[in-house]
């Protein structure tokens, strides 16, 4: 859900359900990797309640294609953490005696 300004679309709120401080802070960290983000933070409303609020300013670009494209290169960071993760296991598993003595 989006919370925002129709006359201001660099700042927007946006709302995900069923979520906490793992995906909040890694969207987070993306968003502030992005030069055309000016702010940008989360906040838990409630410790009862599953939902995080993340507030995004941009400095003119839509706040809600910026969101889009953090989370388009969390999951490029997700793809390559898991891929090199799956790769050390393979090698693990093929020559577990080389990985012992280092």
């Amino acid at each position: 859900m989006e919370h925002g300004s129709v006359r201001d679309p660099s700042s927007a709120t946006f709302c995900f359900v069923d979520e906490d401080h793992t995906l909040a802070n890694s969207v987070r960290f993306a968003l502030n990797q992005d030069p055309r983000v000016s702010f940008c933070g989360y906040s838990i409303p409630h410790p009862s309640d599953a939902k995080v609020n993340i507030r995004v300013q941009t400095t003119g670009d839509p706040a809600r294609e910026v969101l889009k494209d953090a989370c388009q290169n969390l999951m490029v960071m997700c793809q390559h953490v898991r891929s090199t993760l799956d790769k050390a296991v393979d090698d693990y598993r093929r020559n577990p005696t080389d990985m012992d003595t280092k």
